[in-house]
């Protein structure tokens, strides 16, 4: 891995902070505040952190002008795999074997973190990547 390569790992590393802070915060509220099961707490906050982590890392991270609905749609094929998995398996272990509820999400962050790096950065912008053109009023970048 080239250092370009490591700088835009540690940016999608910190945007997916930001977007696993907005998904713990919304699990916490749901799940202190409702009597939901664990996964209608954990599949709310997993959509509003993916829209949060894919646009922001799409312009930052990415630097891509690609095609926005078809990014989305990759985006959702991804998730169309690791949503049912990980709904499923956090549902079995915080439901049936008693895992804490937090370690669980912590657990499933991780592995989203490390599963969407590379799946973000070779599928759905392997060809675009560094080809968006900064707007006049654009000045600094994270």
């Amino acid at each position: 891995m080239n250092t370009k390569e490591i700088v835009r790992f540690l940016k999608f590393t910190f945007i997916s902070a930001s977007a696993g802070l907005i998904e713990i915060v919304t699990f916490t509220a749901l799940n202190e505040s409702t009597s939901l099961r664990y996964w209608p707490c954990y599949l709310t906050a997993l959509v509003l952190s993916v829209l949060w982590n894919y646009t922001i890392n799409r312009k930052y991270t990415f630097h891509s002008n690609s095609n926005v609905p078809l990014g989305i749609l990759l985006v959702a094929i991804y998730y169309l795999i690791f949503t049912p998995t990980t709904t499923w398996l956090g549902d079995w272990l915080a439901e049936t074997v008693g895992v804490n509820e937090y370690i669980v999400t912590a657990a499933m962050m991780i592995l989203n973190l490390t599963t969407e790096f590379p799946y973000q950065r070779f599928v759905i912008y392997r060809n675009t990547v560094d080809n968006r053109v900064k707007d006049n009023n654009e000045t600094e970048e994270i």
